[in-house]
């Protein structure tokens, strides 16, 4: 995935243990230019404890490559391992953002229309009002400049679109939305996410977590009907081979992989969380996601988003690292 998205011309430093790493460049023809090796001996399992697994080797691929990205090194960084361990690390090495107190993870999904931000999807079991309004000028200032979207359409995920629907904290959200400037549409219910209703959606990482697998899992079980439905007679066959151009765009348009990575939105850095079953087309993607995020100047436009809606925030000395949130897999 890194010689892929390397072959764009996109500079890639590759963090691991680098007489691991050598072998497989060597195999693959050589590092070619823009391609370099930090290494990082250590290694975070994927099921170890979040913030012990941050706080306890500096030389893990992780850490080094955070490290990279604080030290101005590097412009983003991309990942597929433990994401527990990549929020804790990030809030460690990076630090948070002024204002935000806890940065939440973000994935672009598909919709018939285009497509839209949800977050949390899994760095934050719960959340306060307060989080969920930072999160939505997070949100908004990531579409704006990673996509180009002038004034996004934010909306809070509820069971209802009436504004008391919900629980007390759903209705407190709303009210605080509601009174923020930014371009708040009400609440959207599940069956609204792909309804092109908002650009960005907002809900704490629990609900978005299992909103994320949700769709994944209906988006799958759909192609599998359509395959089986495909081979039951002649004519299910004919009407496959005929639909099947359109099929395969719609697939590639609905698959994960062609949407990169979840950006980690409110650290001091560019950090992007790809799926833990990502393959070489879906790191390439994630690669190319980082770079153009750190061209727009992304971490600029959420610091002046954050600045935007400064609330009380816990010290970072005072406050431990995330530990055991509901990680996106």
């Amino acid at each position: 995935g890194a010689l892929l998205a390397a072959r764009d011309g996109i500079a890639v430093t590759l963090a691991g243990d680098e007489a691991r790493l050598r072998p497989l460049l060597a195999r693959a023809g050589g590092a070619p230019d823009g391609v370099e090796v930090a290494h990082a001996p250590e290694a975070v399992a994927m099921g170890e404890r979040a913030a012990r697994a941050a706080l306890r080797q500096r030389g893990t691929s992780i850490a080094v490559g955070l490290s990279l990205v604080r030290d101005g090194d590097c412009g983003a960084f991309v990942s597929a391992g433990n994401t527990g361990a990549i929020h804790a690390a990030a809030f460690v090495l990076l630090g948070r953002l002024p204002g935000v107190e806890r940065p939440a993870a973000g994935a672009v999904i598909p919709a018939p229309a285009g497509e839209f931000l949800l977050l949390d999807v899994g760095a934050n079991a719960e959340a306060r009002p307060a989080r969920l309004l930072q999160w939505a000028r997070l949100g908004a200032s990531y579409m704006r400049a990673a996509r180009g979207l002038a004034e996004p359409r934010v909306a809070l995920l509820n069971i209802g679109e009436e504004a008391n629907k919900g629980t007390p904290a759903a209705v407190e959200a709303h009210a605080l939305l509601a009174a923020s400037g930014l371009r708040f549409v009400g609440n959207a219910e599940g069956r609204d996410l792909t309804r092109n209703r908002a650009d960005v959606v907002v809900t704490d990482g629990f609900t978005g977590n299992v909103a994320l697998k949700l769709a994944e899992g209906v988006s799958a079980m759909l192609f599998e009907e359509l395959r089986a439905a495909a081979a039951l007679s002649w004519r299910a066959r004919l009407g496959g081979w005929l639909l099947r151009p359109a099929a395969r765009g719609l697939r590639d348009r609905l698959d994960y992989r062609a949407h990169g990575a979840a950006p980690l939105l409110g650290v001091g850095g560019a950090v992007f969380i790809a799926h833990g079953s990502s393959d070489a087309t879906a790191i390439a993607n994630a690669i190319r996601r980082g770079a153009e995020a750190s061209a727009a100047g992304l971490v600029e436009a959420l610091r002046a988003a954050a600045a935007a809606d400064q609330p009380p925030a816990a010290s970072p000395a005072a406050e431990a690292p995330p530990d055991g949130a509901a990680a996106p897999e």
